[in-house]
């Protein structure tokens, strides 16, 4: 990591002498906009991806935590897709969403609609990618919402059911506050996770032909930070920038990671 740090200010392809440059890898960064335009789409498939996958792995949690029956079933199916290779996942996602051949157009066909260009227009790639991180690790944040959900005491909803408090008023006043710590753990550790998604983007167009393998398909729609690093320090072999990139992405990540942290410690306290 350190040495990152001195490869910042060096332009180097790898093979010959390293030059020093300064900050000049940095002032290139800030005017570079395809750097820019490889934030928007990481930000855009981050709010995409995380906050359904969030939402429903908690409403899953809370589903597996009332049944009596197979839940370590229902433990097992939530687990495995957070532990299937990602790179098989996404050669999956990529077959079923193909503009010709993939499964849910042929759906749409077979329901008299119109198919749907999802790998080739610009929102719908994002929605791809979003819908991949998000059925790779729901299941994975239901798993640690379960267990937050097992050690809240079952005194706590017996005495609120008593008081008359119905399902929903049980859920918001005592299962959501009784859960912020979990929750906060998993907004940081999905926010980290979420904005570093290289491989799903890479596998999904690393076939076009038509492109670079790497520019994150039609209209660079899918090209991701990390993946636009990648692109530059292996296909460009400018290992300066490269390093450059990913330091100003790790200090974007720590400041969304700061942010999340304080709204919800807010919230807490407002509690």
């Amino acid at each position: 990591m350190l040495y990152t740090v001195y490869l910042a200010f060096q332009k180097w392809d790898g093979i010959g002498d390293m030059q020093f440059v300064g900050f000049q890898q940095f002032r290139f960064l800030w005017d570079d906009p395809v750097f820019w335009l490889s934030i928007r789409n990481t930000l855009v498939i981050w709010v995409l991806s995380t906050v359904p996958m969030l939402v429903l792995a908690l409403v899953l949690a809370v589903l597996v935590n009332s049944t009596k029956r197979l839940t370590a079933f229902y433990r097992v199916a939530l687990f495995i897709p957070s532990i299937t290779s990602l790179v098989a996942i996404a050669i999956f996602f990529g077959a079923i969403f193909s503009n010709n051949f993939g499964l849910i157009n042929a759906i749409l066909r077979s329901m008299h609609l119109s198919a749907v260009p999802w790998m080739s227009n610009e929102w719908t790639i994002k929605l791809v990618i979003a819908a991949l991180m998000t059925w790779q690790w729901t299941g994975y944040n239901a798993i640690i919402y379960l267990a937050g959900l097992q050690a809240i005491p079952s005194e706590l909803y017996e005495a609120a059911r008593m008081d008359g408090a119905g399902p929903v008023r049980i859920f918001f006043s005592i299962t959501i506050p009784l859960l912020r710590p979990i929750i906060l753990f998993t907004v940081v550790i999905s926010t980290v996770t979420g904005l570093q998604s290289f491989t799903e983007p890479q596998v999904l167009f690393g076939s076009d032909a038509s492109t670079n393998p790497n520019s994150g398909g039609p209209g660079q729609a899918g090209l991701t930070t990390l993946l636009y690093f990648y692109h530059q320090a292996f296909d460009n072999n400018d290992f300066g920038y490269g390093a450059a990139i990913v330091w100003a992405f790790f200090l974007l990540i720590l400041l969304i990671v700061v942010v999340n942290w304080r709204l919800v410690q807010r919230k807490e306290r407002r509690s």
